[in-house]
């Protein structure tokens, strides 16, 4: 049975749907309770399965999904969330290991956030996902051309990379970060830019985020990823996509 807390506020008809998936009876109805006076739409689900039948019913704008769940737990959903459901994914969790951050992000998680939290804090983080998703769609209808750099291929359109004929799996934040250096190919964009771009201006002083996407673009883009031939940093100052003219 699907364990959902409904609304009982009257919502905008033009906000935005949030699925809440938590086993914390408690966590459920007092998120999802200041959740809704910040002008969502609150779905909950008591467990990853509950919650995936729930998101292809209504299908969310957002999910805020915590890792350990009875059953399936968050990084196995989260995997079938990339899978089946083109949503964003915030997981909200009381685990803090370095690990499962940077699992979570390796596998399409859009944020990360740990219990106890500041519900400022998470609304902010929210609204930077969301504003970025809508800001890649709408980057993406501008601009709709293919970049063609060397023999790497980026379509917005088609959300897709070539490197010489051969696809490259990107997750859908590897790239919005490519797509942005390649939108000012050959320009050095300050680390803070970047981060603002790509992941809004809350991530502003958090250069780690950064450094890890930038690795793992490295790894799958550059034939040698310890000297890079696309993806250049400058020190001190940011990162580029070089044009071919850089060695």
């Amino acid at each position: 049975m699907l364990t959902i807390y409904a609304t009982r506020h009257k919502i905008h008809r033009m906000s935005k749907n949030i699925l809440l998936i938590d086993d914390d009876a408690l966590m459920r109805r007092s998120l999802g309770f200041n959740l809704e006076q910040a002008g969502f739409q609150v779905l909950t689900a008591a467990s990853a399965e509950d919650g995936l039948a729930l998101a292809r019913r209504t299908p969310p704008d957002l999910v805020l999904l915590d890792i350990n769940l009875p059953g399936m737990d968050g990084l196995d959903a989260l995997r079938r969330f990339r899978e089946d459901i083109k949503a964003p994914v915030i997981f909200v969790t009381a685990r803090r290991r370095e690990l499962d951050q940077v699992l979570g992000l390796e596998l399409g998680a859009d944020d990360y956030i740990t219990k106890p939290f500041d519900f400022n804090v998470l609304l902010a983080r929210i609204k930077a996902v969301l504003r970025r998703v809508s800001g890649s769609e709408e980057r993406r209808s501008v601009e709709p051309h293919p970049i063609q750099i060397g023999d790497l291929r980026i379509d917005p359109a088609g959300h897709s990379v070539h490197r010489a004929g051969r696809a490259i799996d990107l997750s859908p934040r590897e790239f919005d970060l490519l797509y942005t250096l390649a939108l000012d190919a050959g320009k050095v964009i300050p680390s803070d830019e970047l981060l603002a771009r790509v992941w809004g201006a809350e991530f502003i002083g958090e250069p780690q985020v950064l450094y890890v996407h930038i690795r793992w673009l490295r790894e799958k883009i550059e034939d040698d990823p310890q000297n890079p031939r696309y993806i250049l940093t400058v020190r001190g100052v940011g990162y580029k996509l070089a044009t071919g003219e850089e060695s």
